[in-house]
């Protein structure tokens, strides 16, 4: 009902730790740009924790990136005062622990991370727009966790708010009265302190023995350049103090506990954190592979016998090549990778090399949102210049001899025959207006898409779900059903298996050599068009030789497609004026021999430049702007 009194006095000087029963854990679900962080501001000027002048918009969104764009990136926890008058009129303050969570497809792992050190969810839908593809996706991910579902409208001071439509979607989903759902506005703070009363009353209390060998888990970490690795846990049995030994169950890897706190959403230290709490610890380690996400960590005198469920690793769906503009960076790269994977733990890599770009990584992504994210951080975080190849999926190629080779890039596509060849499939549901179906399956159909069902979840709403190939979701995809549906869509997906498919690798020849940067794997059926639209691009951006120089797209022996850069040719008749046609014909023929044999001998150096404008141009049409 109101702010505890003095919060900021609280901060100063905190408790060895708070009674599990005055704790509750809950987190944000919603699509994004459906108020998820505004709602959070509210939250942290009504408890108290932030004031007035400290304030800011989108206050727990710590990134630039995330400021300009507008979406969150990373979880961000923060421990928030409240308190709720009893039917006697007692006042008892409770400490609320509340994770923010991205609501794009691409950073679904974030989310399960924050299920999974909640007891809670509040369920958060844009009173204008309605429930989306995604918010479907982690309101199902809740479900699985058993956390207790509080379903909320926000919005609904905007003209285009139709609430009660929308609260009687939510409550045939959720299973309760549409009565049930809050009504609320993150910008003006209606409803607000009614959702936090509603959050006490309903989140429970988390459970865990006080008296049991400490146990917490690592649901994130950060790097901080001056304390080293900041980890973020929540204790499910037991309780940790400062100064004392802990060890991390799955490396052994045991370190001094320097400074215990809770994130107020500063860091605030404090003597100790107990059951069912949130908070942080540093330690001083600067390697970042010695603290996992999802490892358990307990006491070194008296260790636990039994590490907690983890998380199951993440696994890339898009690979693409990263490469230092300058090769004198790469080791200035791999330091960035380290750095980068600690606060993001669905970042997978590993060194490769290429002929015409050098030294690099092999880096794997949850999608091409997050490839885009990825490398934007690391140009701005650690001031590198870095090219990137074109995304692709992982294939199962089955050879003749019935080996099988995994293909991550398309320089390691095997020649000869060739048995089968396997792609990844995603199930991915579409809500979109029921008078966009015509175009959707339209669109589904291009990209080999099967349809598995069809559902009405009111009149003029409707749910699809379609098996898809994901190298046909992950480029232009999002971008075209957008269109398509004048922007109303939403998808998620979510990958299920593979299947066989016609796919052949398509590379391109710079006067018979292959280039391995600009090769592609896929569908027969579109290999023509790659072709063209790739020979085409390399003629405008190579520069003249002194030679002529074709340019072929093959797929195996047959060259499907050619572009041929015109030699630069100097006028040898210029100084020849008057004398008989002879003598002309002489000069030509020794031009000729002279081009023939520096064709033979000569080499196509392409630059740094057109290798960048080919692959950038190249993802900028084809990239997925959610």
């Amino acid at each position: 009902m109101s702010p505890i009194p003095s919060a900021t006095s609280m901060q100063r000087i905190q408790p060895a730790a708070t009674p599990p029963e005055l704790l509750r854990n809950f987190c944000i679900i919603a699509h994004i740009d459906h108020g998820k962080s505004t709602l959070a501001d509210r939250m942290l000027q009504l408890t108290g924790v932030v004031d007035s002048r400290a304030m800011r918009a989108q206050y727990l969104d710590r990134m630039d990136i995330e400021r300009e764009r507008g979406i969150t990136i990373k979880s961000q926890a923060v421990r928030m005062p409240w308190a709720l008058e009893d039917e006697s009129g007692t006042l008892t303050p409770y400490a609320l622990n509340m994770i923010d969570t991205p609501g794009h497809v691409d950073f679904t792992y974030e989310v399960s991370r924050s299920l999974a050190a909640c007891e809670g969810a509040v369920l958060l839908v844009d009173a204008a727009q309605g429930i989306e593809a995604q918010t479907l996706a982690n309101l199902y991910l809740a479900m699985e966790n058993d956390l207790q579902i509080i379903p909320v409208l926000n919005k609904i001071d905007l003209p285009a708010a139709q609430p009660e439509k929308y609260a009687e979607e939510i409550a045939g989903l959720v299973g309760c009265d549409p009565d049930d759902v809050l009504k609320v506005s993150g910008k003006t703070g209606v409803g607000v302190t009614e959702l936090l009363d509603r959050i006490v009353q309903r989140v429970p209390a988390p459970h865990g023995d006080p008296d049991a060998p400490a146990r917490a888990m690592i649901f994130d970490s950060v790097y901080d350049t001056y304390r080293g690795v900041v980890t973020y846990v929540r204790v499910v049995d037991g309780n940790l103090s400062p100064r004392e030994r802990i060890v991390m169950m799955s490396t052994r890897a045991a370190h001094e506990l320097l400074e215990i706190g809770v994130t107020a959403p500063e860091p605030v230290p404090t003597q100790g954190l107990g059951v069912g709490e949130v908070g942080y610890l540093i330690t001083g380690v600067k390697d970042v592979r010695q603290s996992k996400v999802g490892d358990t960590v307990t006491n070194q005198a008296k260790p636990a016998s039994e590490a907690l469920g983890g998380y199951s690793d993440p696994k890339p769906m898009v690979f693409s090549g990263l490469y230092p503009i300058d090769g004198s960076d790469y080791p200035v790269l791999r330091d960035a990778l380290d750095k980068l994977k600690l606060n993001d733990a669905a970042l997978v890599y590993e060194p490769e090399t290429s002929v015409a770009l050098g030294f690099g990584f092999r880096v794997g992504y949850l999608g091409l949102l997050h490839l885009e994210i990825v490398r934007e951080r690391l140009e701005r975080e650690f001031n590198l210049d870095l090219i990137s190849t074109a995304p692709n999926v992982i294939y199962d190629v089955t050879l003749e001899d019935r080996s099988v080779v995994t293909v991550t890039n398309p320089s390691e596509f095997p020649g000869g025959k060739i048995m089968e060849v396997r792609e990844p499939v995603v199930r991915a549901t579409i809500l979109a207006p029921a008078e966009y179906i015509g175009a959707i399956m339209e669109l589904c159909q291009q990209r080999r898409g099967d349809l598995l069902g069809m559902d009405y979840l009111s009149a003029d709403r409707v749910e699809m779900r379609y098996q898809l190939p994901l190298a046909e979701i992950v480029f232009d995809f999002f971008d075209q059903l957008k269109s398509k549906t004048r922007g109303y869509a939403s998808l998620d997906y979510d990958v299920t298996g593979d299947q066989a498919a016609d796919l052949v690798k398509v590379d391109i020849l710079l006067q018979g050599e292959q280039v391995d940067a600009f090769s592609a794997i896929v569908h027969k059926d579109k290999a023509y068009a790659y072709g063209v639209m790739m020979t085409g691009k390399l003629k405008d951006l190579i520069p003249r030789q002194q030679f002529e120089v074709p340019i072929q797209a093959a797929v195996g022996a047959r060259v499907i497609a050619r572009e041929t850069i015109r030699a630069i040719r100097k006028d040898v008749l210029a100084k020849c004026y008057g004398g008989d046609i002879s003598r002309k014909r002489k000069l030509l023929e020794k031009q000729k021999e002279g081009k023939k044999r520096m064709k033979t001998i000569g080499r196509v150096d392409v630059p740094q430049e057109a290798f960048i404008a080919a692959l950038t141009s190249q993802q900028t049409e084809t990239k997925d702007k959610k």
